[in-house]
């Protein structure tokens, strides 16, 4: 995967994870002064996909020889896809600023086995815009093998916050206190942001092998990822073809929670369009996107 997108020079007011927004209208620096938190500034967006074009897709990929293809990878692919063309979904903020985020990081939870008590992590993936399906399910499927047949029960995440949660409580309180002051400043180490769960893109969590539906899931107010999808492939539904035979649909059903501070309502509306198309015609995903749209100064 090759970025397309030019290089920028980092200047005064910049993070380590994104440039900071300086030609915003004047409505867009005021509301993160108004709602403070991203909780806050919470939207909720709901939505439902036929599947039957993505079951096929999924079918082609692993008969090409990709096991464990399936919806979430067409899913990631897509969003990775909106960014390209609305890269507005991908800013952040911090420290009461707006910023564009240099990369695409998308973060999930894995569990070394399903079951109830099995050790899990935070795994985050970082994507360039122009990544296809293709590229999404190998950096994914790796990453994912990689701690599954890892010895160690526990990532790097795991292991520093276990060494916090064994400091007396006015010590761990003394300490998160501390790295929400450096989030503000945009001091964390990087080391830090590359481990950090609340630091992102997006976070996306399946509710499919649990056999529930999706949820509303709450944005973090410590960190800057401004989006969270939960999505499901549970639901089944009777309903009548155009020749009037009853036929049973299967659904991919997604839940979508956003930071409305990061752009408004009609960029949030095309980045959504933009997603319905590719989830309905996920072959767009097997090749990069035509162009890729840079965010604003």
């Amino acid at each position: 995967m090759s970025s397309k997108t030019k290089k920028r020079r980092r200047r005064i007011g910049d993070r380590p994870e994104g440039r900071r927004l300086r030609t915003l209208e004047p409505i867009n620096i005021i509301i993160p002064f108004i709602m403070k938190t991203r909780n806050d500034a919470s939207n909720l967006f709901s939505d439902a996909i036929e599947l039957s074009a993505i079951k096929k897709y999924v079918h082609e990929k692993r008969r090409l020889g990709k096991p464990g293809f399936n919806a979430m990878h067409v899913l990631v692919a897509s969003y990775i896809r909106c960014v390209a063309s609305n890269p507005g979904i991908n800013r952040f903020i911090n420290g009461y600023r707006i910023f564009a985020r240099n990369n695409i990081q998308v973060i999930m939870e894995v569990k070394k086995e399903l079951s109830l008590n099995a050790p899990a992590t935070m795994l985050k993936f970082t994507f360039t815009p122009d990544a296809t399906a293709d590229d999404v399910y190998k950096l994914m499927n790796s990453k994912i093998l990689e701690y599954k047949n890892a010895e160690e029960k526990n990532s790097s995440f795991e292991k520093i916050t276990k060494i916090l949660c064994s400091f007396p409580r006015w010590i761990f309180k003394m300490a998160i206190g501390l790295l929400k002051f450096l989030d503000y400043y945009g001091k964390i180490p990087k080391f830090l942001l590359e481990i950090s769960p609340f630091h992102g893109s997006l976070v996306i969590t399946s509710m499919a092998s649990l056999n529930i539906p999706s949820i509303y899931h709450h944005l973090y107010n410590f960190g800057n990822v401004p989006m969270f999808i939960s999505f499901s492939t549970a639901r089944h539904e009777n309903a009548v073809d155009k020749n009037g035979d009853p036929v049973k649909k299967h659904f991919l059903d997604i839940k979508i929670t956003t930071d409305e501070r990061i752009c408004d309502g009609q960029y949030f509306a095309s980045a959504l369009h933009e997603l319905r198309r590719c989830l309905n015609n996920p072959h767009i995903l097997d090749n990069p996107p035509d162009k890729i749209i840079e965010d604003i100064d």
